[in-house]
């Protein structure tokens, strides 16, 4: 613990100025090993970057007015914390793109005005709750919406696939979107659903810690929502593991357990504590 109380802004910055170093490089040449080095490079900033936040937020403490994590500079952190992530694992995905002459510059230029605004006085406990409570609803939501939009999707997909198959789809009356159509709608759902409750599920902790400086993990709400979003990071894997061509009912069907853990979630919300606090 001692040696991560050493991390500062800079050794995750200066992680991610290397990344964008070796991403330029192309302009250069090929350099073989590019890609895993990139990789190594921003898994050690999303490490330091991590164990930076976690130990600012236990050094902060709860015992003066001071709220967790609520500051202007600690929310530019978060933010690049967030970027950092999606280019990672959109790298991953692609590693052959550009993307990285987009998204490192603003992860870099988030983290400047994180440092920029450092000096800037933190807000109080009560406006942290007040804030993070209000990031916790919108996020959970729009998670909310997103499984719910997944599902119609998919249900029009079976719909659609049952009339192709019985050579019912030419109706100009009563016309569907195309397969294609409806399966990138359910994926891009599904992703949304994930993003925003992994946000949920964050502010709320924060939230938590703010309001009460611990986490109930056996209440209903707060355990069937972490539930929901096991399940949907686990869901949004397999569906991203199919190929396009044996996605479809598969892709409904992960769609309908999600909306059996949502179900399940606002139950835990609606009858305990958690919903009416």
């Amino acid at each position: 613990m001692d040696i991560l109380r050493q991390i500062s802004v800079t050794c995750f910055f200066s992680s991610y100025v290397v990344a964008l170093l070796l991403e330029l490089s192309r302009l250069i040449g090929s350099f073989r090993f590019r890609t895993p080095a990139v990789v190594v490079m921003m898994v050690i900033g999303l490490f330091t970057h991590i164990s930076y936040l976690f130990l600012r937020a236990l050094d902060s403490g709860l015992e003066d007015d001071r709220g967790l994590l609520s500051s202007w500079a600690e929310w530019s952190l978060l933010l690049a914390l967030g970027l950092a992530i999606c280019f990672l694992i959109a790298y991953l995905r692609r590693p052959d793109t550009i993307i990285s002459f987009f998204f490192l510059p603003l992860i870099l230029l988030t983290i400047g005005l994180g440092i920029f605004a450092g000096g800037w006085a933190p807000f109080s406990r009560s406006e942290a709750v007040n804030v993070w409570r209000s990031i916790h609803g919108l996020a959970m939501m729009i998670g909310t919406g997103a499984v719910l939009v997944g599902f119609l999707a998919g249900v029009m997909y079976l719909v659609q696939s049952w009339r192709l198959k019985h050579k019912r789809a030419g109706s100009k009356t009563f016309r569907l979107p195309t397969l294609e159509t409806l399966d990138r709608a359910n994926r891009r759902a599904l992703v949304t659903s994930t993003t925003s409750v992994a946000i949920g599920v964050v502010a709320g902790v924060i939230l938590n810690l703010n309001e009460h400086g611990r986490v109930n993990w056996t209440e209903g709400g707060v355990l069937l929502s972490l539930v929901l979003f096991l399940w949907l990071v686990a869901a949004t894997a397999t569906e991203f593991l199919y190929s396009p061509a044996s996605r479809g009912r598969k892709a409904f069907y992960l769609t309908l357990a999600s909306l059996g853990f949502l179900v399940l979630a606002l139950v835990g919300v609606i009858y305990s504590a958690h919903g009416v606090s």
